[in-house]
Order: structure tokens, then sequence, then C-alpha cells
């Protein structure tokens, strides 16, 4: 399928490895040319040179803390004109309610909160103005069936939601839709990360770990960042203009839900 964006320019956050990188391989499959960030240079400009050798679009790679007033300016300055922006950033660590103070929800609400709001803000005064743009913030199942191990993540991930919620009814008219993805557990490093808590946890090995918590999910398999990636893709397309302010899981039926 011809997605429609081809020329087009996206903004891909926490982009050199994982989800992040899976949506921008996508987009450059699709034509997009990119603006990738991350904190770690050298991962990031692997991804970049890859993407650029292998689909021939234009990337430009920005080594900054997106979650920074410093490094959001860095970033949206090295990009310049966004058409399409995706907002993602690594969750807090798990935990239980007591480990918490103030302090790490702060972090949590700075990280997977606020971040994208102002990215949002940066970018759809310009996508409202050309009559078309599209959003899409990478957040957790856990908006939908809450983990308990991962309460910051849920606190700070559920409130973007709300704020989506209502922003995306406001600029659809103007041809930009906004919508979240929901990953349930992908083959990246924030499910090694996971498993190795739960390994350390019983006392069982990483892979045991691993299969254990496949067996939870309908599919019995982790799900893949190139997935992901086509599913993103398509809500960037020219196909996707009246999907607008929905919650998508891409969780392998792990949430058990009817609607």
């Amino acid at each position: 399928m011809d997605l429609g964006i081809s020329g087009k320019r996206a903004l891909v956050t926490a982009s050199s490895k994982g989800l992040g990188r899976g949506c921008a391989e996508a987009l450059a499959q699709a034509g997009v040319s990119l603006t990738l960030n991350a904190r770690s240079a050298g991962p990031l400009a692997e991804t970049a040179a890859y993407l650029r050798g292998e689909y021939g679009v234009e990337v430009t790679d920005v080594a900054a803390d997106i979650t920074s007033d410093a490094g959001r300016a860095e970033v949206l300055a090295a990009a310049g004109h966004v058409d399409i922006l995706v907002t993602n950033a690594g969750g807090p660590p798990p935990g239980i309610w007591s480990d918490w103070e103030r302090e790490d929800f702060i972090k949590a609400l700075d990280a997977n909160m606020l971040t994208p709001i102002a990215l949002m803000k940066a970018c759809l005064p310009v996508m409202a103005k050309q009559g078309w743009g599209r959003v899409v913030n990478i957040t957790s199942q856990s908006v939908k069936s809450p983990i308990p191990a991962l309460g910051l993540s849920n606190a700070a991930r559920t409130g973007l939601t709300g704020y989506v919620a209502g922003t995306s009814r406001q600029v659809a008219p103007d041809g930009v839709t906004i919508n979240n993805l929901l990953p349930g557990i992908h083959a990246t490093d924030r499910a090694v990360s996971l498993d190795t808590g739960v390994a350390e946890a019983q006392g069982i090995t990483l892979e045991e770990a691993a299969v254990q918590r496949q067996a939870g999910i309908p599919a019995r398999r982790y799900g893949t960042a190139a997935e992901f990636g086509a599913m993103c893709a398509f809500l960037c397309s020219q196909h996707a203009g009246f999907i607008v302010g929905q919650n998508i899981l891409l969780d392998g039926g792990g949430v058990n839900a009817t609607i």
C-alpha cells in the first residue's frame, strides 16, 4: 500500500532502537525524511546511517535529552518543518507504591507526559496552518489495564492520554490527527529489563522469565518493532485522516477487555 506520505518530514524521538526505531524505519520505507533523537550519540548515528543507506531518505540525528528545555529546543531547531511527530520515551523503573516519592513522579511526568505535550505544542500550530499533520504518541497498554509494578508509568501515560483525548478533537478540523499507540510487551531492551526484574525476584533465568511472561499473552510471543512501526506508519499516512484521538493496543491480546 502506498501510504501517500513520501516527501513528508517526521520527527521521531527515542528512535535509536526499539519501538522508536521501528517507527522511524517504517516511515523511511514510506519515503519520509527524518529527524531522529536519542540521548546516546553512537547508537543514534548508527541508526541514522543505516536508514539513509537502506532507504535513501534524508536523516538528521540529534543526540540530546528531549525531556529538557534545551534538548527540545535543539531537536526542534534541527527538525525545522515537521509534518509528522512521533513521541516516545523510555518508561520509568518498576517498583511498588511505597518506593516512590514526589521527585520520582515529577521525573515520570516530565518524560512521559509533559515532554510529549511540549513537542505537540511546538508542532501543532504549523500542522494546523498547512491543513495536514500527524501525531502518534507511544504510550503503553497500562493506560487500558494498569500494571501494578509500573505505577509511575501508569500515572504519567494516563495523564498524556487525557490530554490527547481533548486536544485531538480541537485540531481535527484543521486536518491534523493525534492518536496513541499502546504497546504490550515487545522484543526490545525494555522487555529484557522487565524480564530481568522477574528473573531476579523469582530466582529463575532470564529465558525462563521471558517464557513465563509470553505464556500470559494470547499470541504466545512478544511483538516486534517492525510490526509496531508498520501500524505507526499507517496512522501517519494519508489513509488515516478519520482516525482521531484513539488508543490502539498492540499487545497480542494481552489486555482482556471487550471494548
